[in-house]
């Protein structure tokens, strides 16, 4: 289908503004034949106020009526076929292999949602009955209105218009306005297209989804600042982040932002670990670092190791894997400008070695060579700015002197989505001293493995304490995501006719709910 450059604003392909913008092909740098329009405070404003209008309607649907209507996007996404694929493909240079898994992925997270909205325990139904000295209190979670979402680049499904932050909000039952991402415009309006066809056949009120292209930032802040919006989801740069966070923070009326932002990732590999298993960490740390050329938020940018003979060999052994694997394609000419910039920046300190990579050539691709950098646990632990996220296929090893050295440099380490570390069985004690230290770094632990990819299940935590999220309590990856769109109401001595289904007497919902300190689904039997 042909691609237009418009807004979907409540249903209806919008153009009012005169600023442009194309897609760009990474492995050609060449720019697209579709012109995108900047959304105008005018469309901004329309689009938000539909929203406001629709949460009037939804607010009062169904758990199984919202359920129904995701699944239908996702059965629309994918009557979207190879095209969706074909443009994706053509706008962030991923390849069909990856975006058909991703594909798998987005469509596979707005039926687990369905799933659990059927389930129905998600709204935390809480009931302590009356007693001699107490008043019959009942609570449970409710959607919190309008939502925008700031759509990522290195994930045009997964983390996108129809991504984890709106099947989420769509969940909760909020309305949302997507911010696509610039660099993959005429991916966005594909999905944006499936998302109205699923509005239309599931009767719900248009404004339930919004489209807005852009690629200023006045187009953000705009959305950002309207004063009926009510929540913001963003997955993005700290710098992009931050900026938006204050803008919601300065508002007359602030507003939560779930952004997830910087994350270094940091590995630990314990002695034993690193001279048994030498040859695989090797290989799975490189495979980890180049995976889809590095532009991964769990991506490993930092490697602590105790300096040895075996430590030497085995950064060596990295270097050389790494040298030797071809780089890949970046996603547009912002991440490789970013990556050249921080890289630079780093390289540059007079404590940190460059040991390969770090010099870009020109190239018929946006790109940058497979990079490994190296510094002291002293160095490291004196200039936060090492911590420096390097958003590409560039890992910075640290070197500590021995066991107390490494312990006494990881509480420098900031803020990060998961931590790593790698040890043998009979070092196992160790470990467990690292990792109490790390659990106040990441809300991700892991033993053995590697940081990138996650699973979309219930128990994952994809945040974790600043810089790496903005709200460390919350996730946006798994069903747990959903409680960042929702708001607790108690209710006080009210009878059941005012009630909600979820906390009236019988529970004719039949979920799991908290009844006087007890989990059940039985009803509540009046003495």
């Amino acid at each position: 289908m042909p691609i237009s450059g418009h807004h979907f604003i409540a249903g209806d392909p919008s153009a009012e503004g005169h600023q442009t913008f194309t897609s760009v092909n990474p492995r050609t740098k060449t720019p697209g034949d579709v012109q995108f329009f900047n959304a105008t405070p005018s469309e901004i404003d329309h689009a938000v106020t539909a929203a406001a209008e629709a949460f009037k309607i939804t607010r009062h649907y169904s758990a199984s009526r919202l359920a129904e209507f995701l699944e239908r996007v996702a059965v629309e996404i994918e009557a979207l076929g190879d095209e969706w694929l074909n443009a994706a493909d053509m706008e962030t240079g991923l390849g069909l292999t990856r975006l058909t898994g991703e594909r798998a992925r987005t469509t596979g997270q707005l039926r687990a949602f369905a799933n659990l909205l059927r389930e129905g325990s998600y709204v935390e139904a809480i009931i302590d009955t009356a007693v001699t000295d107490r008043p019959d209190i009942r609570r449970m979670l409710f959607p919190i209105g309008p939502v925008a979402v700031f759509a990522a680049s290195n994930f045009p499904f997964a983390f996108s218009v129809a991504g984890g932050d709106t099947a989420s909000a769509f969940a909760a039952g909020c309305p949302v306005i997507v911010k696509a991402h610039s660099g993959h415009p005429a991916t966005s309006e594909l999905t944006a297209l499936a998302i109205n066809r699923a509005i239309i056949a599931s009767n719900f009120p248009s404004g339930f989804f919004s489209l807005l292209q852009g690629d200023t930032v006045e187009v953000g802040q705009n959305l950002v600042k309207h004063p009926l919006l009510e929540a913001v989801g963003f997955t993005g740069s700290l710098r992009a982040g931050r900026a938006i966070f204050d803008t919601a923070s300065a508002r007359p009326k602030p507003i939560p932002v779930y952004a997830e932002m910087g994350s270094i990732n940091p590995i630990v590999i314990l002695p034993g670990a690193l001279t048994t298993r030498m040859e695989t960490l090797a290989d799975g740390l490189v495979t980890s670092v180049t995976l889809g050329t590095g532009q991964f938020c769990t991506n490993p940018g930092l490697v602590l190791v105790i300096d040895s003979p075996e430590t030497s060999q085995f950064v060596e052994l990295v270097r050389s894997k790494m040298e030797a694997r071809p780089p890949g394609v970046l996603l547009n000419a912002s991440i490789e400008r970013g990556l050249i910039k921080a890289v630079a920046s780093t390289g540059n300190h007079s404590a940190v070695q460059t040991l390969t990579g770090a010099i870009p050539k020109e190239a018929e691709s946006f790109c940058y060579p497979n990079t490994v950098l190296a510094t002291r646990s002293r160095a490291f632990v004196a200039d936060p700015a090492l911590q420096t996220e390097h958003f590409g296929p560039v890992t910075l090893f640290v070197i500590c002197e021995d066991m107390a050295d490494l312990q006494s440099t990881l509480p420098a380490i900031h803020g990060n989505l998961t931590a790593t570390i790698h040890a043998e069985e009979n070092e196992l004690g160790s470990a467990k001293e690292v990792f109490d230290l790390l659990r106040e770094k990441a809300g991700r632990l892991i033993l053995n493995g590697f940081p990138t990819g996650v699973a979309v299940v219930h128990s994952m935590q994809h945040g974790g304490p600043y810089p790496a999220t903005s709200a460390p309590a919350t996730t946006s990856v798994g069903m747990t995501s959903i409680k960042r769109f929702l708001r607790p109401v108690a209710f006080q001595n009210l009878p059941d006719v005012l009630l909600p289904e979820a906390l009236q007497n019988a529970n004719p919902l039949n979920i799991w709910r908290i009844v006087d300190n007890k989990q059940t689904k039985g009803p509540i039997v009046k003495s």
